[in-house]
């Protein structure tokens, strides 16, 4: 353990902290850190839709709608945040509004035809929420480097009599102009499918889910994306087809498919949350950093629940320490249930379709599966999760505090 701790501090964490300090990176960090009380908030009132849902309560308010006013905008904030995050860090102050607006714009192009298609109201619809976000974020950064590129341009000189705002207007309508004309024409001119073309980036890993490598294979494109900030669910469109055909063939034909949502959300394998994070939860609320142990202290009840996006995006978001684990937990977590359920054949496979995936564990274990080794199995996956956290989470640990040191002084 001392000799994994030490090649994490010598090694693995300063070549880490050197992508963590590119300026695009920290310019996705940063935005997504900035949406915290949004998701805090939406987690929150995640929470609250929990007894009208599972008890029936009598004109219990509907929580899911402020729930789709803050959880379900995400993918609005993070377009207009990162361009304008990015003027900022580039020092390119002037155009820091002009950039966002664009890249609000700029996304909302690309998600157009997805929603006049399913004619929805465009406010209600999932590309806006989390669903979108992985669009978001590339429109985004497609205009933060058009602006970018623009930065300093100016059709006049420096000794020019004009205004500088009216001289900031016509210099940012060129970028801007470029900017929304080649979305414009790639989307409703040459008819691509851009929000689509993203999603079947992913469709080659439906015909390949139910196998142990499939099953690691999707698991860790899950730990992938989430680690960057981007929300699994923007693979529900592809996946969930799939995974409720899987259970349901289990329920009512006797199949014996392991990979549903079952499986992953309730029986064994995200305890608190994607990339099963409860341990993480309970390592931060006994740190010896203050700012982690109040962040573990915020996230413990949603974490209860498997809501982890206030420790995602506080912690494991585009934070090369934290985001290594996740994606080794992606990896052994899936073959471990693979081999306990599918191979040995020691749990059950569950066949009750169960998708209330805020079902505290392992209440939705014995709900699933109804037997004693189901609920070992979820243990040893949770064992297993908070042996390969614990390293990292030290080495994290030691930096914030070396951050807090002075603030003391």
């Amino acid at each position: 353990m001392n000799k994994l701790l030490e090649w994490l501090k010598n090694d693995f964490s300063p070549k880490m902290n050197k992508v963590n300090n590119n300026v695009w990176v920290v310019t996705l960090k940063d935005s997504v850190m900035q949406l915290l009380p949004f998701i805090l908030l939406g987690s929150v009132f995640c929470l609250l839709t929990i007894p009208g849902d599972v008890y029936q309560i009598p004109n219990y308010p509907n929580f899911w709608v402020p729930f789709g006013w803050t959880m379900g905008m995400l993918s609005l904030l993070v377009a207009f945040l990162i361009p304008f995050n990015l003027m900022e860090k580039k020092k390119l102050r002037k155009q820091r509004f002009i950039a966002g607006c664009t890249g609000l714009i700029t996304f909302l192009i690309i998600v157009t035809p997805q929603v006049v298609k399913d004619g929805t109201i465009g406010f209600s619809h999932s590309s806006l929420g989390t669903g979108g976000m992985f669009v978001a974020i590339i429109a985004a950064v497609f205009t933060g480097y058009i602006m970018s590129l623009f930065g300093k341009f100016s059709f006049f000189k420096e000794d020019s009599v004009i205004p500088d705002f009216v001289r900031s207007w016509f210099d940012s309508m060129l970028p801007i102009g470029i900017t929304i004309v080649v979305a414009w024409v790639l989307v409703d001119l040459v008819h691509i499918d851009i929000y689509n073309i993203i999603l079947s980036i992913f469709m080659p890993l439906a015909s390949v889910m139910e196998t142990p490598w499939g099953f690691m294979l999707i698991m860790f494109v899950y730990c992938f994306l989430y680690s960057m900030g981007i929300s699994s669910w923007v693979l529900t469109p592809v996946t969930k087809p799939i995974l409720l055909a899987a259970i349901t063939a289990n329920a009512t034909m006797g199949a014996h498919n392991l990979v549903t949502s079952e499986t992953i959300y309730s029986a064994y394998l995200w305890v608190g949350g994607i990339g099963c994070t409860l341990p993480l939860v309970i390592m931060h609320m006994f740190s010896k950093s203050a700012k982690l142990k109040a962040l573990g202290r915020a996230c413990f009840v949603p974490s209860i629940f498997n809501i982890n996006e206030p420790l995602v995006f506080g912690s494991i978001a585009w934070n090369p320490i934290m985001m290594l684990p996740m994606w080794l937990i992606g990896l052994v977590l899936p073959l471990i249930v693979w081999i306990g359920a599918k191979v040995i054949q020691f749990a059950p496979i569950p066949k009750v379709v169960f998708d209330m995936w805020y079902a505290p564990f392992p209440i939705s274990t014995w709900i699933t599966t109804g037997t004693v080794t189901g609920i070992i199995l979820m243990l040893i996956c949770v064992a297993v999760a908070t042996l390969i956290w614990y390293p990292f989470f030290k080495t994290y640990e030691k930096q914030e505090l070396e951050k807090e040191v002075p603030q003391t002084n």
